[in-house]
């Protein structure tokens, strides 16, 4: 049988995507998703409402407050986090499964979510950075999503996220799309490739 780029092993590998909002983490992760089909973005569960253009199942399950919080007792998150007042998770059951049919899977969260699962899980761990703290003030701006204030609350978070960057297996500076794309690619790749997740 021929080999693949990717999609070669048996089980597949766990990618965990952080990034300040704003850094085009999700612009990314899809793109990998369109080119390779081996490889799946989990869909968080989320709290909060639902944005103008986003769809349920694509975007995000959107759950109540009281739904969440039964998922979190009876622990069915593989990681969850209280971000700017509202929960985010990602399935357990939903990712070992996709796992298990050899998909690599990629959780684009927080980074509580990322420091709650290293050590517990085996993953890939990748930080995307913006080319500049300005430069991130003008993506939030210009994608018109947030009122100013939402904006000035994700800035200051993103103060904290940043230097947690360096408990990543990588970093990717997000200064141009096209650039940025083809390193995560590399990675991606290169991890399939691993001696230790060569399957012959």
């Amino acid at each position: 049988m021929t080999k693949k780029v990717l999609g070669n092993t048996k089980k597949g590998l766990l990618f965990i995507v952080s990034a300040p909002a704003g850094t085009g983490k999700t612009t990314l992760v899809r793109m990998l998703v369109e080119e390779f089909s081996c490889i799946n973005e989990s869909i968080s569960c989320s709290t909060r409402p639902m944005r103008i253009g986003e769809i349920e199942g694509k975007d995000y399950h959107f759950l109540s407050l009281e739904e969440f919080e039964k998922k979190i007792q009876s622990g069915d998150f593989l990681e969850y986090a209280k971000v700017f007042g509202h929960y985010y998770g990602t399935s357990k059951t939903s990712v070992e499964n996709e796992l298990n049919k050899g998909q690599h899977v990629v959780l684009v969260i927080d980074t509580q979510g990322a420091m709650q699962l290293q050590g517990k899980i085996a993953a890939i761990s990748i930080f995307l950075r913006p080319p500049s703290f300005e430069e991130l003030r003008e993506r939030l701006v210009s994608r018109k999503t947030e009122s100013k204030e939402s904006i000035e609350n994700r800035l200051d978070w993103a103060v904290n996220e940043l230097p947690l960057a360096e408990r990543y297996d990588y970093q990717i500076i997000n200064d141009d799309l096209t650039v940025a794309y083809q390193v995560l690619r590399s990675i991606v790749i290169a991890e399939e490739h691993r001696t230790k997740n060569i399957t012959l």
